[in-house]
Order: C-alpha cells, then sequence, then structure tokens
C-alpha cells in the first residue's frame, strides 16, 4: 500500500491534493474489505409458522457454528427430561475435561456439580463452555459420544449440512452447520419442547450469589424477541439465532459472521423489523419432523470424520481492529488441513465490551428472496460415513524430520500452528519426550498453510502408539509417514 501510495502521491504535491488522494485511497480500502465481508456472512429468516423462507443470504453455506452448537446440547437435553430419564434437579457432574473448558464457563471444580436445571440456565445466559460438557458427558457418558448423538438426531430433524464434533461449539476443524440449519432447529426446540422453551428467554440468574447476566442483547430490547442463542469465536464471528412471537405472527432468524456484536445485533433488528410484517397469522402445524431414537441407535447412525474433515477453505481475515471474519462459503470445496486453532474463547463481553446502541435499518435489508422451505424435511440417515484421510502433501525441508510423525493441528498461521505445538507438549511431556515439534508449509488454492507436526518416531507403530497415548489425554491426532 505504501509504495503503490508513493508512485501516486509526489513530493512536490500539496498538503490538500495529497490528503485528497490517501482518502480515496483509504475509501477503496474499506470498500473492498466490506465487499469481502459481506460475501462470507450468512443469514436466513423463516415463517416458524409456515415454513416459508422470506429472506436468504448464503444460508446454505458451511460456517462455524460456535456457541450455537449448544441448541443441540439443549435439544437432547430437554430430549432426555421429557422421556424421564433425568431430571431438573439432577446433579451434573463436572470431570476434569469439563472443568478444564475455556471461558466463558461456570467454574465448577472437579468433582463437583449443578444441577440440570443450573447447568441450563449457564448455558442460555452465559454460554458456559463447562456446562454443555459436562451436560454431554453426563447424557452420552463422554463427549465423543455424545457429539455422535448430536449429529445423528441433526440428520433425524432434516439438518444434513451440520456435523457436530462438540457440546459447547469451541473451535474444531470438523464442526460446521449452516444458516438455514440452524433456523430448523430453532424451530424444533420451541416445537417438540414448548414445556423447555421459556428457558431461552431468561436474561439472567442467580448462582450462588452471583447474578449472571446473558449475551442476548435483543431480549427485552426488540418487542416479541423471546430467545434463542448467541455464538461468537474469531472464526465463527459474531452470531445470532432470533426466536420471535408478537402473539399473531412467529419468526426464527439467523445472523451469522458478525463483524460485532453491535452489528449483528442491528443485522438482526433489521431482519425481524421488516420480515415480521410479512410472517403468515395462520399456522400450518408442525414444520420439523419429532425424531426420537435411543442413544444406541443414534451412535450406530452416525461415524464422525477423525480427522482432516470438511471446513471452510480459508482463513479467517481480521476486520478492522476485530478478529471476528468468517470464513468462506464453501458448500462444495474442502481444504486440506485448513482449521482454526484451537482453545478460542466464546465469550462476547472480551471481544467487544459494550454493543453500540441498536439502529433499525429496515430500508437497508436487502430484497426479499424466497425459496422453497426445507425446514419441513425429516430423513434419518441410515450412516454417515467417514470421508478418506486427504492425501498428504510432501514436503521436504532441512527441518523437518524424516521418518514417522504425528499431526495435531493446522492452521493458516504459523505462530497458532507453533502454539498449538506448545500446548500439546506441555499437556503430554513423557508421550512426546523423545518427538521434536515442527511446523511443516504446504499451499492450497493460493493460501499457506502450516501442519503441526512431532517427528523423530521410528517406525508406523511407534508413531501410532504415541498418537493414542495423546488421545486418551483428549487430544485429536494422526499417524504420517514424511
Amino acid at each position: 500500500m505504501r509504495q503503490a501510495l508513493s508512485g501516486i502521491v509526489s513530493k512536490s504535491a500539496s498538503p490538500l491534493k495529497t490528503i485528497m488522494i490517501l482518502a480515496m485511497a483509504m475509501t477503496f480500502v474499506v470498500a473492498d474489505a466490506a465487499s469481502s465481508l459481506a460475501a462470507k456472512s450468512a443469514a436466513i429468516v423463516v415463517d416458524a409458522k409456515t415454513g416459508k423462507v422470506l429472506y436468504s443470504a448464503n444460508a446454505d453455506g458451511r460456517r462455524y457454528p460456535a456457541s450455537l452448537t449448544k441448541m443441540m446440547t439443549l435439544y437432547l437435553t430437554f430430549e432426555a427430561m421429557a422421556k424421564g430419564k433425568i431430571s431438573r434437579n439432577s446433579p451434573v457432574v463436572f470431570s476434569a475435561h469439563a472443568s478444564a473448558e475455556a471461558p466463558t464457563k461456570l467454574g465448577v471444580k472437579p468433582g463437583g456439580s449443578v444441577t440440570v436445571e443450573t447447568a441450563i440456565l449457564s448455558i442460555v445466559t452465559k454460554s458456559a463452555n463447562d456446562s454443555a460438557t459436562a451436560l454431554g458427558e453426563m447424557i452420552g457418558g463422554n463427549e465423543t459420544n455424545f457429539a455422535r448423538m448430536m449429529t445423528a438426531k441433526a440428520r433425524q430433524l432434516g439438518m444434513d449440512g451440520t456435523v457436530f464434533r462438540n457440546a459447547n461449539g469451541l473451535p474444531d476443524p470438523g464442526q460446521f452447520t449452516t444458516a438455514r440449519d440452524m433456523a430448523t432447529l430453532g424451530i424444533a426446540l420451541r416445537e417438540h419442547f414448548p414445556q423447555y422453551y421459556g428457558y431461552f428467554a431468561q436474561r439472567s440468574f442467580l448462582y450462588g450469589r452471583q447474578r449472571i447476566n446473558g449475551h442476548n442483547r435483543l431480549l427485552g430490547r426488540i418487542k416479541g424477541v423471546d430467545g434463542i442463542k448467541t455464538g461468537y469465536t474469531r472464526a465463527s464471528g459474531f452470531n445470532l439465532v432470533s426466536s420471535v412471537n408478537d402473539g399473531n405472527r412467529r419468526l426464527v432468524a439467523v445472523v451469522m459472521g458478525g463483524t460485532s456484536g453491535g452489528s449483528r445485533d442491528n443485522q438482526m433488528a433489521g431482519l425481524i423489523n421488516t420480515y415480521l410484517p410479512r410472517a403468515s397469522t395462520r399456522g400450518a402445524g408442525d414444520l420439523v419432523a419429532k425424531a426420537d431414537s435411543n442413544p444406541i441407535k443414534a451412535l450406530a447412525k452416525v461415524l464422525l470424520p477423525k480427522h482432516d474433515a470438511p471446513t471452510p477453505d480459508e482463513k479467517p481475515v481480521a476486520v478492522a481492529e476485530a478478529d471476528t471474519a468468517v470464513a468462506d462459503d464453501t458448500t462444495t470445496a474442502v481444504a486440506d488441513d485448513a482449521t482454526v486453532a484451537q482453545g478460542d474463547s466464546e465469550d462476547e463481553d472480551t471481544a467487544e465490551a459494550e454493543a453500540p446502541k441498536l439502529v433499525v435499518p429496515a430500508k437497508k435489508v436487502k430484497t426479499v428472496i424466497v425459496s422453497a422451505p426445507k425446514v419441513a424435511t425429516a430423513q434419518v440417515v441410515a450412516a454417515y460415513a467417514e470421508p478418506a484421510p486427504a492425501a498428504v502433501d510432501p514436503v521436504s525441508t532441512a527441518s523437518v524430520p524424516s521418518g514417522w510423525a504425528i499431526q495435531v493441528a493446522s492452521s493458516p498461521n504459523q505462530s497458532e500452528a507453533q502454539a498449538f505445538l506448545d500446548k500439546t507438549t506441555k499437556q503430554a511431556p513423557k508421550v512426546l519426550a523423545d518427538a521434536s515439534g515442527f511446523t511443516a508449509a504446504f499451499d492450497k488454492g493460493g493460501v499457506t498453510y502450516y501442519r503441526a507436526r512431532f517427528g523423530g518416531f521410528g517406525s508406523k507403530d511407534a508413531a501410532w502408539k504415541a498418537c493414542t497415548a495423546l488421545k486418551k489425554k483428549k487430544i485429536e491426532c494422526y499417524a504420517v509417514q514424511q
């Protein structure tokens, strides 16, 4: 940019002319950034009485769900409650794994417990990652099994573009969804569990002597909004699913990939303001078929990808001062090894201390696009096959150990890949005592990515043995020959 401008602005140019040229250049840069971001966002508005799609923008593009994931965690929790398997007062014990989840969280120590109701309230308000994991372990036996149950349930509800890998939405390279699928889930929660749906309207709750306030700033500020869930990680941007009920009309709207909590909320307010008057006052019955299944059948129906799962194929690009842009829409393309760095926290209050005042730009909302409703689909799949492992690009540099290695992550950012190596070494020092960590670059679509690997294993068996030990510590990996 500096070199380009130096060719335009000469030393002899007047100060006023220089300022004008610089201002024009910055205008083009900002416009390009805004145009790029618009292509990465996604939204949908569905009439929750008829299933008619009133507005759609990139609704079927793959996106990271962030804490919208917890909507499915709560769906399975409500299902267990409705069947009498657990109650509001059942104790939810927090394992060491659940307690160690990244913030935001409730902060229960390993071995401690809260009631199911407290766990639910902490999820809908604080978006507590530890509570979501603890509920998942309680219902599924362990979080991996619970994630399979989540994906199986998604298929039964007609959410064909979603795969879950954990209970809380913290970054995982194989976890993705679409705005349309999140609308389907939002409708299903109200239709299938009206007795529990009121939890989503909770704006705060008391935990001991502490008052915990919620993240959903539209509750109480936009008439008719009664839930559902916010979500944020650096990779996903700011997400929101909103349910609106004015007594005669009902909407479920989804916004994904917002650049800030305030801009996301303003976009949602505009969509609600524009399309609620256009929704039908007459219902057509349930839109999402209720799918009953026991946990054993659910686990049998879904085999989750172990590694190199489909994810957006470009690194999320930072916009302005917030590292909140989402990856590009990739409904078919899959990036080899493209992931986001793990350890992001779902905490909008940290990312943005205070949301700007709501603006309702009704006239600025894009022209309505009406498409055939998909939310009425209810399909049960017999299997969800694991994709074949992605081919390993040959990388040969002087710093890359020969023989067998184990890969634990990859990232478009070399420092993030290195940080993951350091973190893994600290988590499993004995397992990796004789291994050497390194990053290996490869190119995909003109973008450079960095694999995080540990080399120095003399055989495939040695690499697999080390990888097995890492998996016992909840560290995903796989063996590869250099």
